[in-house]
């Protein structure tokens, strides 16, 4: 009898977390810039609730981590949606014209990706971290409630090592959230007299420890040749060149630098490494094409683990997508000084949203199978997309005084179409990784996407809009709400200002323009060292790590290297695949635990108003900092020292 799959129980428990994690990630993304990856927590809240249901099987569990991962990465489109109210063009946000935003590119993002299924998760070396977590987390959970026999121990072992894995990095996460002990470190310093400057941050994250250990050495070393270029030579030498103006602290000018002017650097190295890596993918992604229209015929066979939505349905949905698409242009267009070429921009738009909306899917889904969902940098592919948005209507359109805002509210809006599809997409590859391992049907786990993309579409404008009036966005003045303390947004009011920047033709291109010579020389010695059989530095890895801040790469090398220590000291273990396999519980563990606590933070920040919820003590305590580094290394030496111990009995 084949297993339950896709079933209404799963497809509802998968809807209701994702209504709880879209709002919690829609507030915390317009607060401090990050989202949660919801699979994993999504993955062990369906083994508990469905755990009284008998016959409840692995595969209905991983229905409703798929529908519910829409959460963790659909919300993601804060990024560049709240810009329309930051650039003066919104004075909130409208139910249908936001939520078809949503679903018209959630859904092309769903259908970009089953092309790319064959080619960048089935005949791919790409490590998936959080994939291969969500689904080592799906087995030992289900194996061992299903009492499976364990003969060897090995199941309730594993399970033991996600739960401690859990309980650590949970444990550390909710003292750092009562500022007993310090989430992170961060400080600036001069380098002599020269006027030069630079910084750091490290924060002590165990669920990036974790990931950090399932990448491996080859990409923590990539991103630690990133920070190094952007905090150890592009920072020092631009604060060189100037100084801080009068009243600014050298923390402020030393960050500035790197949120303006070297981030970009990171953007154009990611920019050609992106274009190369699709150079390189343009053969087995049309491989990928060929191969779904041929298992499309072999339905007979009853084979679902190779099996994706009919192509009969994916022109259907992806003709209806751009066709939303479409009709949202051109109503946004017509109801602007834009109207006369209301056609026009609708006919630049869709082809847009199409081809580059492709593109950046393709971007996007590799880089989340090289370094994870969480980790990976969708805003700096928002800020290509921005660019690219926005130099093509300046061709087709000269800006003016009276266009000129109107021209950029559009560009906004269609690269929010794009978004939401990119979004999805460096998602959707995770969960067909997670599928591939536990032996679901990728057909129904598209189907179960689309279903949480509608439930996510649902959630994230009446949140925004909530949230808008609640508090307002920093730099915003025309919603009537004047905030202490107005939400950051920092990603739409940097994408915002990218689309002003290059319709107003006062755009600094020279650091994306160095982004992309780095990215050429990179890319050359990654082939040189794959050519002499050396670690290889993934070019996109660096540029991420120059791209993203230290504190978002600090843990993710730190459990590269600790996880590549860890390999020497058990490959001569009695059993060294399973003393690898605990390692990998562990880190999916340390993912959990953190993820977990994450989202209930951000319902309890909801809930309270204020940036602590439960914090004890004030954020001058003295001691936190040690207390942090205490706790992170600490946590590392247990579960290690605990790894060890079995891996040799």
């Amino acid at each position: 009898m084949k297993p339950k799959e896709l079933t209404i129980r799963g497809l509802l428990l998968g809807v209701l977390i994702t209504v709880g994690f879209t709002a919690a990630n829609v507030y915390l993304g317009l607060k401090v810039g990050l989202t949660i990856a919801s699979s994993i927590p999504a993955a062990v809240i369906s083994m508990a609730v469905l755990k009284a249901v008998k016959d409840a099987t692995i595969l209905e569990h991983n229905i409703v981590q798929t529908v519910a991962s829409a959460a963790g990465t659909l919300s993601a489109i804060i990024f560049v949606l709240p810009g329309l109210v930051i650039v003066g063009w919104w004075t909130g946000f409208p139910f249908w014209q936001s939520f078809l935003i949503c679903l018209s590119g959630g859904v092309l993002g769903v259908l970009f990706t089953i092309p790319l299924r064959r080619a960048l998760v089935t005949n791919s070396d790409l490590p998936y971290p959080e994939g291969v977590a969500a689904a080592e987390v799906l087995k030992v959970g289900s194996g061992t409630r299903d009492g499976a026999k364990d003969e060897t121990g090995e199941a309730s072992e594993g399970l033991k090592a996600v739960i401690l894995g859990s309980v650590a990095s949970a444990g550390l996460a909710i003292v750092t959230s009562t500022r007993i002990a310090a989430a992170e470190v961060a400080g600036t310093f001069g380098i002599g007299n020269t006027g030069a400057s630079s910084g750091y941050t490290a924060a002590w994250s165990l669920a990036l420890l974790g990931a950090g250990h399932l990448v491996g050495l080859s990409v923590g070393m990539a991103m630690l040749a990133g920070f190094v270029i952007a905090w150890g030579v592009a920072v020092p030498v631009l604060t060189s060149l100037g100084h801080a103006a009068d009243g600014v602290s050298l923390a402020a000018y030393t960050t500035g630098i790197w949120r303006t002017q070297v981030r970009f650097i990171g953007a154009g190295a990611i920019a050609v490494a992106s274009v190369y890596t699709l150079l390189k993918l343009a053969k087995p992604v049309i491989g990928g094409l060929v191969s779904t229209l041929a298992a499309s015929k072999a339905v007979a066979t009853g084979d679902d683990t190779d099996r994706d939505m009919a192509p009969g349905w994916i022109v259907a949905l992806t003709i209806a997508s751009l066709a939303v698409s479409g009709w949202l242009a051109f109503t946004f267009a017509r109801a602007t000084v834009l109207s006369a070429d209301a056609v026009m921009l609708t006919l630049i738009a869709v082809p847009f949203v199409l081809v580059v909306g492709f593109v950046i899917a393709a971007v996007c889904g590799f880089m989340a199978g090289l370094i994870g969902a969480s980790n990976s940098p969708v805003s700096g592919v928002g800020i290509l997309s921005i660019v690219i948005c926005a130099s093509i209507l300046v061709l087709a359109i000269t800006p003016t005084e009276a266009n000129r805002t109107a021209l950029v509210a559009f560009a906004l809006f269609i690269t929010a179409i794009v978004f939401a599809g990119a979004t999805i997409a460096n998602d959707n590859l995770q969960d067909l990784k997670t599928g591939q391992l536990v032996g679901a049907s990728p057909m129904r786990q598209q189907v179960a996407l689309i279903v949480g993309v509608a439930a996510g579409a649902a959630v994230i404008p009446p949140v925004l809009n909530l949230l808008a009036k609640a508090y307002g966005f920093a730099g915003a003045a025309n919603i009537g709400v004047v905030a202490p303390n107005p939400l950051p947004a920092p990603q739409a009011t940097l994408i915002s200002a990218l689309a002003q920047g290059v319709i107003g033709g006062n755009l600094e291109w020279k650091m994306i323009g160095i982004g992309l010579l780095v990215g050429v020389a990179l890319i050359i010695m990654d082939t040189l060292l794959g050519a002499m059989k050396k670690l290889r530095i993934p070019p996109m890895a660096v540029g991420i790590g120059i791209y993203l801040p230290m504190s978002a790469t600090f843990a993710v090398v730190v459990g590269a290297v600790v996880s590549h220590w860890y390999d020497g000291r058990v490959k001569n273990a009695p059993h060294p695949a399973r003393a690898a396999r605990l390692g990998t519980l562990v880190a999916s563990g340390l993912i959990v635990g953190e993820s977990l606590w994450g989202v209930i933070n951000a319902g309890l920040i909801v809930a309270f108003n204020t940036d602590a919820p439960i914090g004890l003590v004030p954020e001058s305590f003295a001691p936190a900092p040690w207390l942090g580094v205490l706790g992170f290394v600490g946590s590392i030496v247990w579960l290690y020292g605990w790894m060890l111990k079995r891996a040799r009995a």
